[in-house]
């Protein structure tokens, strides 16, 4: 599936999340399927879930991280669709 990158990322009422260290767990209570973040996860997680569009989102994580541009854009457009999948967020073009 092809995300637009100036799509927003909006987090469903029924979605908590824990945050444990630098890790976190993301918890959908309709389903009661629970997702695991690493420490890289849960900054894209942040960025995705405080950011107007994706690509906001993509831009805060350049500006953090010393990272290759094309990795960053993979990894982030990878965890969105498994987060997608997973029921864990939904995507809006407004």
């Amino acid at each position: 599936m092809a995300i637009s990158f100036s799509s927003r990322v909006r987090v469903p009422r029924d979605i908590l999340i824990t945050k444990v260290g630098g890790e976190s767990v993301i918890l959908n209570l309709r389903s009661e399927r629970y997702f695991g973040l690493d420490d890289t996860g849960t900054e894209m997680w942040a960025a995705l879930s405080d950011s107007e569009s994706i690509e906001a989102a993509y831009r805060e994580l350049l500006q953090k991280y010393d990272v290759e541009t094309d990795l960053l854009r993979r990894d982030l457009e990878a965890l969105v669709e498994k987060l997608l999948e997973q029921g864990l967020i939904e995507i809006s073009d407004e």
